[in-house]
């Protein structure tokens, strides 16, 4: 096994910069190089950081460095490690790196760090993709999933279903082997119940991948509604400062306007669009203008995470909440074009009509929430409402789990689900255990590829490309 070397810090100009090693020569390495200033320095102690000055292979001074030597195998890699924490410029960086080069070292290709890691039984597969998820991590909830991911969560998840399916494969063989012995075999029954309960267990996985999206690339948040129901206003008021050009005029926004936001640690970006109403059909100038908006609008609603539909509470009144049916023509427009995208209803102009029968008869089991977009009256529960339904993902958990694949991982358990699906239809069909048991062994190797159990060499090659190089 070769010794490996490469810079663990960013590119760039800093205040430290540290050089990594890996590997048998890892500390033989080190000693060629480090000239120590303490008179007392007999050996590397390990785990301790020491003083002194790095060599070049002149045996000049490079720089004043701490180092430290970290023997295996309680190391990131499960190898000898050492570390060269120098100055941070980089020309002193890329001197200390090639130094050790020109000693023997290798330099290490991307994410071949974490890569020994996970050969040497150090993290699983999930893991070490958690520590790329962990490094470009866009805002506070990403980091909050990938760290747990880090901690091995997910990968325990998924070992817990996959000893289920090998325990279900044993009792599977053993009435294969032994048709005519009196053991107590399976019955279909607990069976078809046991494959079931194990899938339902894997769509509960899958579920927080759309949490994974979120978090990873952000939210899109659409705010729709009627003409001059206060769509702009919404948006400024979420935002805290004047965005929108906001006018007593309808149909002031003929274009969409998109604004990041953070959500208590979650990227979202809302996206304003044109209020709808019926055009007339060939009217050429402002109208013309209007139409194009509204139908941009009605495109962004299908490119939206969640929805946040605005209503005029002040036209609306006391009588529009206690309708049987909606009132607003735009609204009713808005959640037919929805689909499943999930709706969060907006009551605007709170402060000119609070309706005491809230949310409104006609509203059918959507999220509703009152709020005074010019006062700023109760947006900030609005704001934890819109962050609750983008997080939410229909399972009986809540989002704080930590269980939120990314895609690979979704595609493997994806994969299982379907091999899974199968096999319930083939124990409600009657089918012969032994054929059953080559599902269960598919399905248990998908599920093996979450954490690298089953995965190809090609995977592996894959996801460890992504990583930097002094990962």
């Amino acid at each position: 096994m070769s010794t490996i070397a490469a810079i663990a810090t960013p590119p760039g100009a800093g205040g430290i910069g540290i050089v990594r090693l890996s590997g048998p020569r890892a500390k033989a390495l080190l000693a060629r190089m480090f000239l120590p200033l303490s008179p007392r320095f007999e050996n590397f102690r390990p785990w301790f950081l020491h003083r002194g000055r790095v060599l070049d292979r002149y045996g000049e001074a490079l720089d004043d460095v701490l180092a430290v030597f970290m023997p295996g195998p309680r190391t990131f890699t499960g190898e000898d490690m050492a570390e060269i924490h120098c100055h941070g410029g980089p020309l002193i960086v890329q001197a200390v790196l090639e130094s050790i080069l020109r000693l023997g070292a290798r330099q290490a290709e991307r994410g071949e760090f974490s890569r020994r890691a996970f050969v040497n039984g150090r993290m699983d597969l999930s893991q070490a993709e958690a520590v790329a998820e962990l490094i470009a991590a866009p805002s506070r909830e990403a980091l909050r999933y990938s760290l747990n991911r880090l901690d091995g969560l997910l990968g325990r998840r998924v070992l817990a279903l996959r000893e289920e399916l090998e325990a279900l494969r044993v009792q599977v063989c053993l009435a294969v082997d032994f048709p005519e012995e009196e053991v107590e075999c399976l019955a279909p029954a607990a069976f078809g119940r046991a494959v079931t309960e194990v899938a339902c267990s894997v769509r509960r996985l899958l579920a927080g991948q759309k949490r994974a999206r979120v978090m990873q690339q952000g939210a899109v948040v659409v705010l729709a509604g009627a003409v001059n129901a206060g769509k702009s206003s919404l948006l400024n008021a979420l935002l805290g400062r004047n965005r929108a050009l906001v006018t007593d005029i309808p149909g002031t926004t003929r274009d969409f306007l998109e604004e990041a936001c953070d959500l208590d640690g979650l990227p979202v970006r809302l996206t304003d669009t044109a209020g709808l109403r019926q055009t007339e059909e060939g009217r050429h100038g402002a109208d013309a203008v209007e139409a194009l908006g509204m139908a941009l609008s009605r495109e962004k609603l299908g490119e939206a995470d969640c929805i946040l539909l605005v209503l005029d509470g002040a036209r609306l009144g006391e009588a529009g909440a206690a309708a049987e049916s909606c009132p607003d023509a735009a609204a009713r427009q808005v959640l037919e074009l929805a689909g499943d995208t999930p709706v969060l209803l907006v009551w605007n102009k709170s402060d000119l009509c609070s309706p005491e029968l809230f949310p409104p008869r006609w509203a059918d089991g959507l999220s509703c929430c009152k709020v005074s977009a010019r006062s700023g009256g109760n947006v900030d529960a609005l704001a934890m409402a819109l962050r609750q339904t983008l997080l939410a993902d229909g399972c009986d958990r809540p989002p704080s789990d930590g269980l939120a694949p990314n895609a690979r991982q979704a595609l493997a358990l994806e994969e299982a689900l379907a091999e899974l699906e199968a096999l319930e239809a083939d124990v409600r069909a009657g089918q012969p255990y032994d054929c059953c048991a080559v599902r269960l062994d598919t399905a248990a190797a998908h599920l093996g590829e979450v954490t690298g159990l089953s995965s190809p060499a090609e995977v592996l090659d894959r996801v460890f490309a992504q990583f930097c190089i002094g990962k």
